[in-house]
């Protein structure tokens, strides 16, 4: 494949100069000649490879993500684009395809297994040819990644400071004759930091990477994990030695009840128990404000045959309202600034098997009702089927969540990490009330508390916001428009 690159073009170029050769005088043919030298392309040469297909980062919260399935087995053929694998990161399933084209030699990550974000998974290879060699690297890899913890640790332990650095460069045998230099963009930057020729280096990572570590071991730097460092090395272990033993008093904890079943966080649920604690970093507030809902309730009568539901008609009267109070769908996110956001994306809080997610209606407030109900039952289907796209859940920049179906009547949500509010929504309920002569009526209420960051949004600003959307839910004529 890389001769069938290389030749036409070579071919080309000799048949170019030729055919001037030919047809030119002398005088034209050394002009010629003159300028082919700055105006030729270099050539380059693409060897066959063996590429790593790696885990991908499919959002900004993925630390690591889980195999669901490989669509193709060892030894299919792919094309550039063709799906891969599925892959179950912090929000949804996601197909993860190919950027070249070749063989899937050998899968190095099985279904149901994890794997860090930019850990090879699977290898392809260029040419059935280079299938052997790589999956004797797959199992090369597999193989050396179970002793190395065993025998690692004692050695570091039991031996000086000095040869427990040089430990990787017995492995240059292994990777002998020509290869290509891949090296981490730390471990690049440190190699230009102390003047160390990457190519020297030789790498102790997956399939010969060069990793931060092997390049302080070519500069002689003690690296700063190593446990025998020096006056500083000890100051990071007396410092993080009263830090071990906080994670000590969860295990510490009573032992389970007797015929209790332990169950690990599944992908999402970890996700959101990472946002849940970030969230509890940002000071925030909460304001309470009753809804008057007759209004509503009648027009939702009018509009439901027609696909619109209260969900969509909360949105849009949520996306009216922050238009006119722009610093409520703000954003603060280093503490020191905050930025008004272009859009008003309204994420919807969903609860779907094994978790929960926010479907994201961007731009609810330049939509019309009837295409903001299609939008959010597409978004609906996609998330219970764990097919959402990163921007159709990670764009909210405010977010709504409606236990009123449930009877709920009133209870606070946690502001998600990066947004400025979180309304909660509380069911629609009979409620006696007295006018202004003393007379008294029932009519549907219901409670609307929001949850802000304080930092940005102040009392007054959330009390006026929630006029707002209760003028506009009490007179809902302006969201048909």
């Amino acid at each position: 494949m890389a001769l069938l690159v290389r030749l036409p073009l070579s071919n080309a170029s000799v048949s170019f100069s030729s055919s001037l050769s030919l047809s030119l005088p002398t005088q034209s043919r050394s002009s010629f000649r003159a300028k082919s030298p700055r105006r030729r392309r270099p050539i380059l040469t693409v060897q066959a490879k063996i590429r790593e297909i790696f885990m991908p980062a499919l959002s900004s919260t993925m630390t690591e993500g889980k195999i669901v399935s490989w669509i193709k087995a060892e030894g299919d053929r792919l094309s550039k684009g063709e799906s891969v694998v599925v892959v179950e990161s912090d929000k949804a399933d996601m197909d993860v395809e190919t950027f070249y084209d070749g063989i899937l030699a050998a899968i190095v990550v099985p279904e149901g297994e994890s794997a860090p974000v930019g850990a090879p998974i699977g290898l392809l290879a260029e040419s059935e040819e280079e299938i052997a060699e790589a999956r004797a690297k797959a199992a090369s890899k597999s193989s050396s990644s179970a002793p190395k913890p065993a025998t690692s640790p004692p050695e570091t332990a039991t031996s000086s400071p000095a040869p427990a650095i040089p430990q990787p460069p017995p492995a240059k045998p292994v990777s002998a004759g020509p290869r290509k230099i891949v090296a981490t963009p730390f471990a690049k930057k440190l190699a230009k930091q102390h003047k160390v020729d990457v190519e020297s280096v030789v790498g102790s990572g997956p399939f010969g990477r060069i990793t931060p570590a092997d390049v302080e071991a070519a500069a002689g730097i003690t690296p700063s994990k190593s446990s025998t460092g020096g006056e500083a090395n000890a100051r990071i272990n007396i410092a993080a030695k009263p830090a071990a033993p906080k994670p000590a008093a969860p295990t510490a904890a009573p032992p389970p009840i007797p015929g209790s079943t332990v169950v690990p966080f599944t992908t999402m649920q970890a996700a959101v128990s990472k946002n849940m604690l970030e969230s509890l970093t940002v000071p925030t507030f909460r304001v309470g404000y009753p809804v008057t809902t007759n209004a509503l309730d009648a027009l939702y009568e009018k509009v439901k045959p027609k696909g619109v539901t209260m969900t969509a008609l909360l949105a849009k009267a949520a996306a009216m309202a922050l238009v006119q109070h722009p610093v409520v769908n703000a954003t603060c996110k280093d503490g020191k600034s905050f930025t008004y956001n272009s859009s008003i994306n309204i994420a919807v809080a969903v609860a779907i098997d094994g978790g929960l997610i926010t479907p994201v209606l961007q731009d609810a407030d330049k939509l019309d009702l009837y295409l903001l109900s299609e939008k959010w039952k597409e978004l609906l289907k996609k998330a219970r089927a764990k097919q959402l796209q990163p921007n159709e859940y990670n764009s909210g920049t405010f977010t709504l969540s409606n236990l009123g179906m449930f009877g709920v009547d009133r209870f606070d949500a946690i502001l998600p990490p990066g947004q400025g509010a979180i309304m909660a929504v509380g069911a629609s309920k009979p409620t006696v009330v007295a006018d202004a002569d003393g007379f008294f009526s029932v009519k549907s209420k219901m409670l609307v508390n929001v949850t802000a960051d304080h930092r940005i949004v102040y009392g007054a600003d959330l009390a006026a916001f929630l006029q707002t959307f209760a003028k506009i839910v009490e007179n809902p004529e302006s969201l048909t428009l």
